[in-house]
């Protein structure tokens, strides 16, 4: 058998000129007008079934009372990650070797050689598998059924559907009354698909639920300390890649899109929420369409991020050991995923960090190019650092057994090595990967699944990225067949397809 193993634009959310000029006569800085939002959401969800027929009650549904989740952009290759193929060919063998862990007959790579110590915690999934070989990271992240290249580059693709976060927030706001001291979704280190001017990409957002539902970004105010070179397609830049090293008196903030601003403070805040109440009659007869009230939940979000307090510590890392700080890594992926333990001990429910691409495409872990080199001095050292780290910290804090940690990416990368004249790479290829679950009901040091010798095609028990969608909603107490309306109103399933995962469960 032979076997190829290598080869004039709408405001956000459509708002009208007309629906702006409203909002904005009436509304600049206040916190708006929920109301309408809120009855009409709250209709929409009750007409829909919450938890119909849920299934058998076991004594891992709803054990997860929080998620974090460290996604490695760009599609992070099998063989150098969870599934080293020793006994392959050279050319699909590749570089490295595999290293012991501390689970007897499991192997991972050997340059991750702490989370080898902690991999007892986790489950390793190696028979990840699904046909869309694109960057979509919507596809990971949502439960849509299908996507294709314009989706992927358009967040604002009304076929779009929200993200697990997105999802999460949108239930939860219908049952709780008063609005969390720190938001129930937040992105790190910056917005998605932010740093790279060639593309914008879809992934962690609101998809039909609107772009309110988008998760509260931070953005990292540092500096980079080295600069490395990039192949951008036809020549080499540098670039200064925070995810390599950053200086140690870089910080997080909340991001500029949900902020007031610089030049207002506190105190002016608070006077011109006082003066714009008096407005409240008139702004009843703003529009009440979905964009406006996206636009009033941004503004009531800006409002209570500024005033909170909680936020504002839990950005602070200051307030951490400069040991434990040092143990995350001195790079931004690392200090994102210390500060996003910090949100989930504040009060957020998912925090989402981010390896992103910076400056140019086919970086993070799209690693066409340079493929073992990169991943030797920038990428494994880092994931290692911030994974085994936050592990450790989480279960000596007593949060692993009810936080679901999720270390993810979009597809895997061939099993035959592309010599290219910029370094030995691996390209695109869905057919089978790996990810790592752990925490809330997570089996610990289980491996499910398998792929064949070449680590090309899924062996036995193939899992879908949705399937992990709906083991997460299992183990958060929610129906993966719960629905929610989608822009026309229409009842739909969070997840289009898919399983949980009993055997990757306690």
């Amino acid at each position: 058998m032979l076997r190829i193993l290598g080869s004039p634009r709408a405001l956000c959310d459509n708002l009208t000129r007309r629906e702006m000029l409203c909002a904005g006569g009436l509304g600049m800085f206040s916190l708006g007008l929920p109301d309408l939002w809120r009855l009409q959401a709250a209709q929409a969800f009750s007409a829909t079934p919450k938890h119909a027929q849920p299934p058998p009650r076991r004594s891992h549904f709803g054990r997860a009372k929080r998620v974090i989740l460290l996604y490695l952009y760009g599609a992070a290759a099998q063989h150098e990650l969870f599934d080293p193929k020793p006994l392959a060919r050279a050319e699909i063998r590749g570089d490295f070797r595999p290293g012991a862990t501390v689970v007897p007959g499991l192997h991972i790579c050997e340059h991750l050689p702490r989370l080898a110590r902690v991999i007892d915690r986790c489950t390793v999934l190696r028979s990840m598998s699904h046909p869309f070989n694109i960057h979509s990271a919507a596809y990971t992240m949502t439960g849509v059924e299908r996507v294709d290249i314009p989706m992927e580059l358009n967040p604002r693709d009304v076929r779009h559907w929200p993200s697990f976060g997105s999802v999460i927030d949108y239930l939860q706001q219908q049952t709780e009354r008063t609005s969390p001291k720190v938001p129930r979704n937040i992105g790190l280190p910056f917005p998605f698909s932010s740093r790279s001017p060639q593309f914008q990409r879809a992934g962690p957002f609101g998809g039909f639920l609107g772009p309110s539902f988008n998760p509260v970004w931070t953005e990292w105010e540092g500096t980079p300390t080295t600069v490395v070179s990039r192949w951008n397609g036809a020549g080499d830049v540098t670039v200064a890649d925070p995810y390599l090293e950053v200086n140690l008196g870089g910080r997080f903030l909340v991001s500029s899109a949900a902020r007031a601003g610089p030049d207002l403070t506190l105190d002016r805040l608070h006077r011109r929420r006082s003066l714009l109440q008096q407005f409240e009659d008139a702004r009843r007869q703003v529009d009440a369409s979905p964009a406006a009230r996206n636009l009033d939940r941004y503004q009531s979000m800006a409002y209570s991020l500024l005033a909170s307090p909680e936020m504002r510590r839990a950005l602070d890392l200051e307030r951490e050991p400069a040991a434990l700080r040092e143990r995350y890594g001195w790079n931004v992926f690392g200090q994102a995923t210390l500060a996003g333990r910090r949100l989930l001990e504040a009060g957020a429910t998912v925090v989402t960090v981010i390896w992103d691409e910076i400056t140019i495409a086919n970086t993070a872990w799209d690693t066409h190019f340079r493929h073992f080199e990169r991943l030797r001095d920038e990428l494994l050292p880092g994931l290692d650092m911030a994974l085994s780290s936050l592990l450790l910290d989480l279960e000596a804090r007593g949060m692993l057994d009810d936080t679901l940690v999720l270390c993810l990416t979009e597809h895997g990368r061939t099993p035959l090595i592309s010599n290219t004249a910029r370094g030995a790479g691996r390209e695109h290829w869905s057919n089978v990967y790996s990810n790592l679950m752990a925490g809330a009901g997570i089996a610990k040091g289980r491996v499910v699944g398998s792929s064949d010798r070449d680590g090309a095609f899924v062996r036995d028990d193939p899992v879908s990225p949705k399937d992990i969608l709906c083991t997460l909603y299992h183990l958060l107490g929610i129906n993966p067949h719960t629905t929610i309306p989608d822009r026309l109103g229409r009842p739909s399933p969070l997840v289009a397809e898919g399983r949980v995962l009993y055997q990757a469960l306690e």
